[in-house]
């Protein structure tokens, strides 16, 4: 039998919801004036339509068109497989915008149709017309339309090699935009001379709006050269399928047409604004912290790096934390996990897995709650897990030897098994992760 949660998992739990639930759809376009969402005010155009990809998609659709009310004529929603099953009741179901399902974290069949159908969506519109674009992670592989030189099983095989290598998602999306005809600002030109106006959901370090969902809707500024150099450095270009290298040193030769940079004029009539980020979610975190009764001594973005290494960083800080009351780190942001095993998990399972191989034995009432805000952590059903001094105990009565599955990327079952698993479901959002640590003073 799994032990009872003590009253600082269960806030730290309380804390993470309250992250996840400020960067809810209906909380970040609300706080957006519709004024703001294009170039120019949405009553001087004629055809409004609506596109929208990533985790978010169908939230940020229900909400535009209640929003809106009745504005929009129509558009679609790509979102990964399951979400319309799992979509919550708080929200708007869209009704003008087609919701589609494809591929993630690899493209599939359906990615390919749903990325035809987007810039289908966009070319339709002309002069005096807007196209909305809805834009959040996840939406590199779900409309994944490949080039014509490389099909949807070499991109796939592609994006498992980026992926499993432990590449940053800036580098992996500069290779993955130069193999799609989505990203890297191909709607905004799909869509010249309609307007555009896009509101973005951010789950990348830093808010670089060229990276989230590979930047459909603003100025690329890489190249097939370093998109070549990206899988050179990281010991990838005799991984990915010729088909792969083939085109890339075609662009890299001037043979291929590059992705629209600054100066196009297609960006000229495009408004790109970023609504909701990691640090959205964190500021939320805080005051629910406070809000419990915590001291917060830390909220800090950026954290990057791999996750078990993060893991341990974060465990050392509650262990050596001199606090007179029971107090609040929270940091947020994205780490990596370089796969060399065969086992089941994602970044922040394997994050509070090396968090607890830390936290063993401390003599203080602490935990770290590692949690995607999407819902998801790798291929998984849970969002992440969560870490105290009696984990690792917990997992050898169990049966689990939790270095060995810490080395072969194996967290899940040892969480699962003493239930200490977060398991949200799809959140309809995604701005990265989120970490809570919790201490309380020593006795």
């Amino acid at each position: 039998m799994a032990p009872m949660a003590s009253a600082l998992e269960e806030d730290s739990r309380d804390i993470f919801d309250a992250a996840v639930r400020r960067v809810q759809a209906d909380r970040l376009l609300d706080a957006s004036a519709t004024s703001e969402w294009a170039p120019r005010s949405l009553d001087d155009y004629g055809a409004v339509r609506m596109v929208g990809v990533g985790k978010a998609a169908m939230a940020m659709a229900g909400i535009a068109e209640s929003v809106l009310d009745g504005r929009i004529e129509e558009g679609i929603a790509v979102v990964p497989a399951g979400y319309p099953a799992q979509y919550p009741t708080s929200l708007p179901w869209p009704e003008t915008v087609e919701v589609l399902e494809g591929g993630h974290p690899l493209p599939t069949d359906a990615s390919v149709r749903a990325g035809r159908r987007l810039r289908e969506h966009a070319q339709a519109l002309g002069v005096g017309d807007l196209l909305l674009v809805a834009v959040s992670g996840g939406g590199t592989a779900l409309a994944s339309r490949p080039v014509s030189s490389v099909d949807v099983a070499d991109l796939r095989t592609t994006y498992h090699r980026l992926l499993t290598a432990g590449v940053p998602i800036g580098p992996a999306n500069v290779v993955r935009k130069h193999l799609t005809q989505v990203g890297g600002g191909q709607l905004a030109r799909a869509a010249y001379p309609a307007h555009v106006g896009a509101l973005v959901v951010s789950d990348v370090v830093g808010d670089d709006l060229s990276v989230i969902a590979s930047g459909p809707t603003v100025p690329d500024p890489s190249t097939y050269k370093d998109a070549m150099q990206v899988l050179y450095r990281h010991a990838l270009w005799h991984e990915v399928p010729e088909s792969v290298r083939e085109h890339l040193a075609a662009g890299a030769r001037g043979s291929r047409p590059e992705t629209p940079g600054a100066g196009e004029d297609c960006f000229e009539t495009a408004r790109t604004r970023l609504v909701g980020t990691n640090d959205t979610a964190l500021a939320a975190a805080r005051t629910a912290a406070e809000d419990l009764g915590y001291s917060v001594r830390t909220v800090r973005s950026g954290v990057d790096g791999e996750a078990r290494r993060v893991g341990k960083r974060q465990a050392e800080t509650l262990i050596d934390a001199a606090v007179q009351a029971p107090t609040c780190w929270v940091w947020g942001g994205e780490t990596t996990v370089t796969v060399t095993g065969d086992g089941t998990g994602g970044r922040n399972q394997e994050l509070a897995l090396g968090a607890a191989l830390t936290l063993e034995g401390a003599s203080r009432n602490a935990v770290l709650l590692s949690g995607g805000t999407d819902g998801i952590d790798g291929p998984t059903d849970a969002a992440g897990a969560w870490a105290t001094p009696g984990t690792v105990a917990d997992a050898r009565a169990a049966g689990f030897r939790p270095r060995d599955h810490l080395d072969r990327n194996d967290a899940y079952p040892l969480f699962d098994t003493i239930d200490q698993l977060l398991r949200p479901g799809p959140t309809h959002t995604n701005v990265m992760d989120v970490q809570v640590g919790l201490v309380d003073p020593v006795a």
